[in-house]
């Protein structure tokens, strides 16, 4: 199972990765503690880590799960103590929590009137054991600088969660972004020597907690769970492949439940089990949520997946243009819209799934590239000889809803928004470049100055899921991609790893760095390059001397 299906129109982003080398998101597995199936080794109930979330100047979740002993079925009562030092000791204060059976034992607590900008530390009980200790941060007041983690994709059987270690080992992050596909819904086998659990395609409730069980007892995720407070959103696999509002392209109706019914055990599992404070209590098919760093940075975590995303189209379907076609739909982009027009803070940063800018794969016609040349490249475009003619690469993206897209561009010249960045993940792999309604309308944007740019986008590569890596000639698709998309700055098809940002009142700088290995635990990091948009430039340019930047000095500790 953990089919790779098409569209009912022929066309899916997974296609796009595919016939560009992708190999399937295949699975193996290590052995799963937790689940409901008995306490682990010694007897203690807390398998599963620590994590915190969603801060905010107050308040920030604070979550576990807690193994029941085998047959226990009721709830389990437990504390939390939370304090300003590791050893708990500094202002101490100790709360009571209940991991209800109902939630699959999972515990997940606001803890409120906390001070703004402050590093806690926190530890659970129940059942006579405690739990490791972790560290979390609220959201500044008022702040001059930000330093965030990005991560997206993260597939357990496609490689060691390594970028997860070196993440956790950052004393100076205020926060972690993951931007989704957290967790993959496949089963299969992989080369690395870690299997999914259950084996199969996750279907129903059950399986979807033990599959999220699963990934929450990775010693390198748990890491970094532990030591920073983290801002998720999903993408399509925390359900299933290329989902959406009404239906999926891994979902079989019939054969595979009822759409609705998976796509709400998929919601449940992930309210469950990860630390997300939910906009509408009680309603978890909304998670699109908004955060403040003081007047420094607004940020907007966007769904384009499951609240009203329409079916994907097929490359050059003239419906992909149609002007009713929701990827975001009218709520959420209303929500968005009015809070980049209302903010004072300095950058407005939205956190979301596929690619904004256009990905093309036709050629300039200067670039003088022979069209055998390019239909040997496995871009889908050439592969379906479909023709030398102005299509999108990929209508899975921004670029298959048109209308939605414009309406933003729209606003944020009408407006004069400036310091817009979109953070993106999904295509697992890295990106950067301006933003701008028509890259190759030399009247409108200059690529060499960034004349004409209303922002910028980063696109960060996957934590270990598969895709151009697969494919032998990478970095030649990876240069006539550039060659295609004048806007586009930097194109890294092969590495894994993770976005650093580092954000001040003058400029935002994206950095990546990228790990040695995913197929054993450990390696090195090693800094790529790094691309900056200076405050009011909105556009961005290469780091000079390409160095990173200089991590705080003397940050909290970090939890023992």
């Amino acid at each position: 199972m953990g089919r790779n299906r098409q569209t009912r129109h022929g066309w899916s982003r997974r296609t796009f990765l595919r016939r560009a080398g992708a190999a399937g998101l295949a699975a193996t597995a290590l052995p799963l503690a937790g689940c409901g199936d008995g306490a682990g080794s010694g007897g203690s109930p807390f398998n599963h880590g620590v994590a915190s979330g969603d801060p905010l100047t107050d308040r920030v979740i604070l979550w576990t799960r807690i193994t029941p002993p085998a047959g226990m079925e009721g709830d389990v009562p437990g504390t939390v103590t939370l304090a300003e030092d590791p050893a708990l000791t500094v202002n101490p204060r100790t709360l009571a929590v209940t991991a209800e059976a109902a939630r699959d034992w999972t515990v997940k607590l606001d803890a409120t009137g906390l001070a703004a900008g402050h590093t806690y530390y926190f530890r659970f009980s129940a059942l006579g054991f405690e739990s490791i200790t972790g560290r979390t941060r609220t959201a500044p007041a008022n702040t001059d600088r930000l330093r965030l983690a990005v991560v997206s994709c993260s597939n357990y059987p496609a490689g060691f969660f390594n970028a997860y270690r070196f993440i956790a080992e950052r004393a100076d992050l205020d926060a972690v972004l993951h931007l989704g596909d957290y967790l993959y819904e496949s089963g299969g086998q992989g080369n690395v020597g870690r299997a999914h659990q259950p084996a199969a395609e996750i279907l129903t409730l059950a399986d979807y907690r033990m599959r999220h069980a699963q990934y929450k007892a990775d010693p390198d995720l748990m890491a970094a769970h532990r030591q920073h407070p983290w801002i998720t959103v999903w993408d399509d696999h925390e359900s299933t492949n290329n989902s959406r509002r009404d239906s999926a392209g891994n979902h079989t109706e019939g054969d595979e439940g009822i759409w609705q019914i998976r796509k709400a055990w998929a919601q449940q599992a992930y309210d469950e089990w990860m630390p997300i404070r939910l906009p509408e209590p009680g309603n978890p098919n909304r998670i699109w949520r908004h955060f403040r760093f003081g007047q420094l940075l607004d940020l907007w975590m966007l769904d384009t997946r499951l609240f009203d995303r329409d079916d994907e189209l097929g490359i050059g379907d003239p419906g992909n243009f149609a002007p009713d076609r929701r990827l975001i739909g009218p709520a959420q982009r209303d929500w968005l819209l009015s809070g980049l027009e209302t903010t004072e803070a300095t950058w407005k940063v939205v956190g979301q799934q596929v690619m904004f800018g256009q990905l093309k794969a036709t050629p300039l016609p200067d670039l003088g590239i022979p069209v055998a040349a390019l239909a040997d490249l496995p871009i889908p475009l050439f592969a379906s000889g479909e023709g030398l003619t102005d299509l999108y690469a990929n209508p899975d993206q921004w670029d298959g809803y048109q209308a939605e897209r414009t309406a933003i561009f729209n606003h944020l010249a009408d407006r004069n928004i400036d310091n817009f960045v979109v953070l993106t993940g999904d295509i697992h792999s890295s990106w950067v470049m301006d933003l701008t309604p028509d890259p190759e309308n030399l009247l409108q944007y200059n690529a060499l100055t960034g004349s004409g740019s209303l922002g910028v986008e980063y696109v960060a590569t996957s934590v270990t899921s598969s895709g151009f890596d697969q494919l032998e000639n990478a970095p030649q698709l990876a240069n006539v991609l550039r060659l295609l998309n004048p806007h586009m700055q930097y194109v890294e098809v092969t590495r894994k790893g993770y976005l650093l940002l580092d954000i001040t009142e003058a400029e935002t700088v994206g950095e990546y760095w990228y790990v040695s290995t995913i197929a054993e635990p450990g390696g090195s990091e090693a800094f790529a390059t790094g691309y900056a948009t200076a405050r009011g430039a909105r556009h961005v340019t290469r780091l000079p001397r390409n160095r990173p930047t200089v991590p705080r000095d003397n940050p909290p500790p970090l939890a023992p």
